[in-house]
């Protein structure tokens, strides 16, 4: 007997959108199964059924908003914490990078909804990225992502090709074993590691493990999204085309950028 698994389910497995997002499209009938409107949340299908998002409904998601900011250390990646200022602050005007292509220009409803997909430490810095779109949110921070994230890491300590090779893969945080990363040392105190997951303060606790202390960390990548030359305290709206690690671009593209040299430098006073 065929499985039946719920509507919101197969929308978010299939990358259409949030399961939250889903049930609000149904809600409102915008949705088509095997060619028929459904507006009953909570209704099944089998996993092969025909699903597909009206007119409308696309066009809803078009109007969505996906913004880059370059963090400085200071600014918390969510809500304002401890008197601390949120990262979506630094969205205005004056702040908007002449690096944008898009031509959009900021509106009030833009941060309606925006989201950080990924956090930074307040004593991080780098590429955060703040949605309005459930699809982009899965790709980067959903439980079976496995995009690469690219760091620039300052460090003081001896740092051994022991200690690499146990930055690599080795090491328990929470009693579980990370995943294999990329570590290569850039000069003396300067590291660069790719992770494809995102425990809490991850990069900064592996280095405590064999002896490192962390004295500038900068995020420079996620997944082919780079921070390139947008400037510190600035930020601009991203174009759907720059996910091109979306699943139908081709099973671990990313892999590719393995080999490339790391693009933008970790300030000594960051």
């Amino acid at each position: 007997m065929t499985e039946l698994v719920r509507l919101s389910k197969l929308m978010s497995q299939r990358g259409l959108c949030s399961r939250r997002e889903a049930d609000k499209l149904i809600e409102q009938g915008l949705v088509k199964v095997n060619g028929q409107r459904v507006n009953t949340l909570g209704i099944k299908f089998a996993d092969n059924a025909q699903i597909e998002l009206t007119q409308r409904a696309q066009a809803m998601q078009n109007e969505r908003v996906t913004i880059m900011i370059n963090k400085p250390v200071g600014y918390v990646s969510g809500q304002a914490e401890d008197g601390y200022i949120p990262a979506v602050r630094l969205i205005t005007q004056d702040t908007h990078s002449e690096t944008d292509q898009t031509k959009r220009k900021l509106k009030p409803e833009h941060f309606k909804g925006l989201a950080p997909a990924g956090r930074l430490d307040i004593d991080s810095q780098g590429l955060l990225v703040l949605t309005q779109d459930g699809r982009i949110a899965k790709q980067l921070i959903g439980e079976n992502t496995e995009l690469e994230k690219e760091y620039l890491v300052r460090v003081k300590g001896e740092v051994s090709q022991e200690c690499l090779n146990t930055l690599t893969f080795g090491l328990k945080l929470d009693g579980k074993s990370l995943k294999r990363a990329k570590v290569r040392q850039l000069n003396p105190d300067q590291l660069q590691i790719i992770l494809r997951e995102g425990k809490k303060r991850q990069i900064r606790r592996m280095c405590e493990a064999v002896g490192l202390h962390v004295t500038g960390l900068k995020r420079v990548r996620v997944g082919e999204l780079r921070l390139g030359k947008l400037a510190e305290g600035q930020w601009r709206y991203v174009n759907a085309e720059e996910f091109r690690h979306r699943p139908n671009s081709g099973k671990n593209k990313s892999n590719r950028l393995y080999n490339r040299k790391p693009n933008g430098r970790l300030n000594h006073e960051s």
